[in-house]
């Protein structure tokens, strides 16, 4: 008959158990206070004053009238739907595509899986930096090869003319996001079976067929959720832009996070609006919120007919 472990000494043990868990997360629940939950609350503190960094003047509904007054807003609103609406058209089956080809026995497929991730682990700041030189109008390496080729015979200020603008921050945006979708991909195709493609080929099913009816379906999970992380970021991304073009020229590439950043730290140093700036980053996460969804009931409601 095996010994029994007295009552006591198991709610001791579990009290112990309890205690031990307790001290690990402690770090990282103080963490979420101090960095999430207290600039949270220190945001709506704030969205009736008008706050200068040292004093605050109650000012009562004045900033939620001057949101719906500014123009300039709602304008980098739109901007911010058209940049993460072509970002994701874009990177998304780029990646896709990507993580097919590296998941392939090709020689040498290690190393340029290193090169396409590359650009994930450099400084948004250093590569918009670096970007500025190639999209540059008159010494660029972009304008000097198009003339090169003969795609072109004059040169096109990329960052200076509304009609390339976009098209240029988007450029940057997909060369330095599309290695890190590829590997969450890559991820989700290591999981597929491969007796599942096995018995494909044996049936005679091409790679295209096998792709569209038995890859895409079985990454499904994973894709919906590579998909939701592509939103949230695409609606949140201003610091490349902030550096490679400022929001120019005429606001053309003004996302609605950079303007708030803006009224906060920039150029009005004197006089920052502190607390218009709070009501717009709430504004921006109920947009963002709303976003993710919709998204998030769609996904519900094809897996339901599916």
């Amino acid at each position: 008959m095996k010994d029994s472990v007295p009552a006591k000494s198991t709610g001791h043990i579990k009290t112990r158990d309890g205690l031990t868990i307790g001290l690990m997360m402690f770090p990282a629940v103080l963490m979420l206070l101090v960095c999430s939950v207290y600039p949270f609350l220190w945001v709506f503190r704030y969205i009736c004053y008008d706050y200068n960094g040292m004093t605050a003047y109650f000012t009562g509904a004045r900033n939620f009238v001057r949101l719906f007054e500014d123009t300039a807003f709602w304008a980098s609103v739109g901007h911010t739907f058209e940049y993460a609406a072509l970002k994701l058209v874009f990177i998304l089956p780029l990646a896709l595509v990507m993580a097919v080809l590296m998941q392939q026995k090709i020689m040498g497929s290690g190393i340029f899986r290193v090169i396409y991730f590359m650009p994930t682990i450099i400084s948004s700041a250093i590569a918009a930096l670096v970007f500025s030189f190639i999209f540059a109008a008159y010494n660029g390496v972009l304008n000097a090869v198009l003339r090169a080729t003969g795609i072109i015979k004059q040169n096109i200020n990329w960052l200076g003319d509304p009609s390339f603008a976009m098209w240029a921050v988007l450029i940057l945006a997909i060369w330095g996001g599309f290695g890190n979708y590829m590997i969450y991909f890559m991820s989700g195709l290591s999981s597929v079976p491969g007796d599942v493609y096995e018995s494909a080929m044996i049936d005679g099913s091409s790679g295209l067929h096998t792709f569209i009816h038995i890859t895409l379906p079985m990454l499904s999970p994973m894709l919906k959720t590579i998909l939701m992380l592509a939103i949230t970021t695409a609606f949140k991304d201003y610091e490349s832009i902030m550096v490679l073009t400022t929001g120019g020229p005429n606001n053309r590439t003004m996302v609605m996070f950079l303007y708030i950043y803006r009224l906060l730290f920039g150029s009005n140093q004197n006089n920052p609006s502190i607390g218009y700036a709070c009501v717009l980053s709430i504004v921006a996460a109920v947009i963002v919120g709303i976003v993710t969804g919709i998204y998030l009931l769609l996904a519900r409601k094809l897996d339901d007919v599916m």
